[in-house]
């Protein structure tokens, strides 16, 4: 997985129309409501796409209602399945892949409002009337003053988006250059069956130091670090509709009941009702 580079404007998404000079406004309302869909030219385009790295003036809260948005940043990379709404600081550079989702809803966030917000990106669960006030506030988006009421919702949406949980669906990047160097590689062949031994004598260190300055960096043991990666991978195939037998062969698992009960003791139930039930909310 790359590193960040410099950031820089948002001229992929504009050039494709996926998000116009309203994310980069600092004037007019704090937050600005858009609802999502596949549609060329839309302010928040969705369907299966991919934009390069870029960043925002506003920073955005955004959710999808159906498929898989994957988001990575300097910080690591982190998932957003359907009904759960994923956070980006004002300038934060990114870079976004959108697997199947067809509608969904973004809250651009001036960098003023934005201030009682994390300081990082960050998945969060959402709440019936975050749900509610943003349906309420969508009708605003072509709005440049809020009436007082509207500004009082909106100062009722931005509670709820301070206040919302996080959820563990972020995989976080070691630092130091060989553990990014393993790191990397293991994003990019989930399915590599190397012990932690194997790792470690291929970029050059010890397994004890590998285990030490990989919980140091990223907060959770090297084994942990790895499901997580695969997670990231199922995740995104499952949003695609591949069947469970062939993502867990292409992760190198030895069968589909070991990638399931994998999946079930990571999320609490199987990859058919993980997304059957957030697709029904």
């Amino acid at each position: 997985m790359p590193r960040k580079p410099a950031p820089k404007p948002d001229v992929t998404a504009e050039a494709d129309g996926a998000m116009p000079d309203i994310s980069e406004r600092a004037d007019g309302p704090a937050l600005i409501a858009l609802r999502g869909a596949d549609a060329p030219g839309h302010e928040f385009r969705l369907g299966t796409r991919e934009y390069d790295w870029h960043h925002h003036l506003r920073g955005q809260v955004f959710c999808v209602e159906s498929g898989l948005v994957h988001v990575r940043t300097a910080h690591g990379s982190w998932l957003l399945p359907p009904h759960r709404a994923g956070w980006l600081p004002p300038g934060e550079a990114h870079k976004v892949s959108i697997s199947g989702a067809m509608s969904g809803w973004t809250v651009l966030i001036a960098p003023v409002a934005a201030q009682t917000l994390p300081e990082r990106p960050c998945v969060v669960g959402i709440s019936e009337l975050m749900r509610a006030l943003v349906r309420r506030a969508v009708t605003w988006a072509d709005r440049d003053r809020l009436d007082a009421e509207q500004e009082r919702m909106s100062a009722v949406l931005l509670d709820e988006m301070r206040r919302a949980p996080h959820e563990p669906l972020h995989l976080p990047m070691p630092t130091d250059r060989r553990l990014l160097r393993i790191a990397s590689a293991i994003y990019e062949q989930p399915e590599n069956g190397r012990t932690l031994e194997e790792w470690a004598q291929w970029a050059g260190l010890s397994p004890r130091t590998l285990s030490r300055l990989f919980l140091a960096e990223t907060a959770v043991s090297f084994a942990q670090w790895r499901q997580q990666a695969r997670l990231v991978h199922a995740l995104e195939r499952l949003a695609r509709g591949e069947a469970v037998a062939d993502i867990a062969d292409a992760l190198g698992y030895a069968t589909p009941s070991n990638f399931i009960a994998m999946f079930k003791r990571s999320f609490g139930e199987s990859p058919a009702r993980y997304f059957a039930s957030r697709g029904a909310q």
